[in-house]
């Protein structure tokens, strides 16, 4: 028999359209080119035991890169990456220069060719958003809504819808911040950060922004009221494209599909009561909420109200961290963490693989626009990842890749990929495979 194949995962127990499947995976030239089936390949990996999922599509992260690199840069942040299993990401674009117009674009996507070992898209901010499209931008955002006026945002947006493009929206409202932050200045303790961004702020922020666009990802979500609000706004468009178009029309899928949302692993698993013990290093935007929010999120997540998960990586020294509580930096690291958080979450029965390889590829693909990505397919490109499920560690910051050299979830239980593999190359084994630049851009270039 020939060898008509690159490489071969054999024995594993792989996530396919309909369940996981005792299969072989046959690559050739960075793609799925066969499921199953007797053939040979030049190189073989053994799954057996293993579980062999989607590569994972981290649609928020921040890499600090053109701008601070100190805390975090393409290699660092991508290689973090590769070792939580995550094969794409999604890089936002406030870095100095903040990514408004073609050339601050071309800025970033010049350091990420040269030093990212995962793939990636680039999101444009709300600059010059004609430009940032043919650039390759994936969608302009997150846009910060507090750093807005409301007319600007309603220009954003207009613009953003008449482009065709994805707008990602930071659901935080600024005059409610603003107030808020004025009444409780007298406060130093960290539990003030939650009360100076209350949830008021988040559900004046996507009532708003879902009256003025059709397109809408919310970013973050934190609170469980926010969810009932998506959940009301997909239903009430629901009805009127139902009457609109006539019972018969395909409504449902439509507005679910134009108002996506997103939630964080560190409001799922923490809470307010969790800075009495790490204080401002739990500072982030949206804040932290109670217990009953991140037990409202969980079940989002699980039902699929909740579209993606995210970490919005947001990495930060940790004397930086460290500052009075007005002053701290917001933001956490999170990409590496995110999907052996997860998986542990899977074992605990929190959460369903299905839902998870749902959220942390299928979706995000789609969401995203990301046709090669997502699913074990033939024709799909080779983003897998390969876990031992029964390889729980605890978490611990000096085992980690970011240059933020902590982590908000120290100590807790997990299971890391053993292997990351993309486009059909070994990125990660238990250390990095390739060099500086394997990575590749993943927008679409309109030139």
């Amino acid at each position: 028999m020939d060898i008509n194949f690159d490489l071969a995962v054999s024995n594993g127990l792989v996530y396919t359209n309909n369940g996981l499947k005792s299969i072989d995976i046959w690559i050739k030239e960075g793609r799925i080119a066969a499921l199953g089936g007797p053939h040979r390949a030049a190189e073989k990996i053994d799954a057996q035991g293993m579980l062999v999922l989607p590569g994972c599509i981290d649609a928020h992260v921040h890499f600090r890169d053109p701008g601070p690199s100190y805390k975090e840069d393409w290699l660092s942040g991508s290689t973090a990456s590769a070792a939580g299993g995550v094969s794409t990401v999604i890089d936002q674009p406030n870095t100095d220069p903040r990514t408004l117009d073609r050339s601050s674009f071309e800025m970033k996507l010049e350091r990420a060719r040269a030093s990212s070992v995962v793939d990636y898209c680039i999101n444009g901010g709300p600059g010059k958003i004609e430009e940032l499209k043919k650039a390759g931008a994936q969608a302009i955002g997150e846009i910060f809504c507090y750093e807005h006026s409301d007319p600007e945002i309603v220009r954003i947006l207009a613009e953003t819808m008449k482009l065709g493009l994805l707008a990602t929206i930071h659901a935080e409202d600024g005059s409610i911040i603003r107030e808020m932050a004025m009444a409780l200045s007298s406060r130093q303790d960290p539990e003030v950060h939650s009360l100076a961004r209350p949830v008021e702020a988040e559900l004046r922020s996507i009532e708003k922004v879902s009256g003025w666009s059709d397109h809408l990802h919310i970013c973050h979500l934190s609170s469980g009221q926010g969810l009932n609000l998506i959940e009301r706004t997909r239903q009430e468009r629901t009805r009127e494209e139902t009457v609109a178009a006539g019972p018969k029309s395909a409504a449902h899928n439509n507005a679910n599909t134009r108002l996506t949302c997103e939630v964080t692993p560190h409001h799922l698993l923490l809470n307010v009561m969790d800075y009495k013990k790490q204080g401002s290093l739990l500072k982030m935007n949206p804040p932290l909420r109670g217990k009953a929010d991140s037990e409202r999120l969980w079940e989002g997540l699980r039902t699929g109200s909740i579209d993606i998960l995210a970490s919005d990586h947001a990495p930060h020294l940790p004397e930086e961290k460290g500052e009075d509580i007005w002053e701290a930096p917001a933001g956490v690291p999170g990409v590496e963490t995110m999907l052996p958080l997860m998986l542990f979450a899977v074992r605990r029965n929190l959460l369903r693989l299905d839902r998870l390889v749902d959220a942390l590829a299928t979706r995000p693909a789609r969401i995203f626009g990301l046709a090669g990505k997502g699913a074990i397919r033939v024709g799909k490109d080779a983003d897998l990842v390969i876990v031992d499920p029964k390889r729980v560690a605890d978490i611990r910051a000096d085992r980690l890749h970011s240059r933020a050299d902590w982590t908000p979830y120290e100590g807790m239980k997990a299971i890391f990929p053993r292997m990351t593999i993309i486009r059909g190359s070994v990125v990660w084994d238990d250390d990095l495979a390739v060099r500086p630049g394997y990575g590749r851009f993943q927008g679409a270039q309109l030139l």
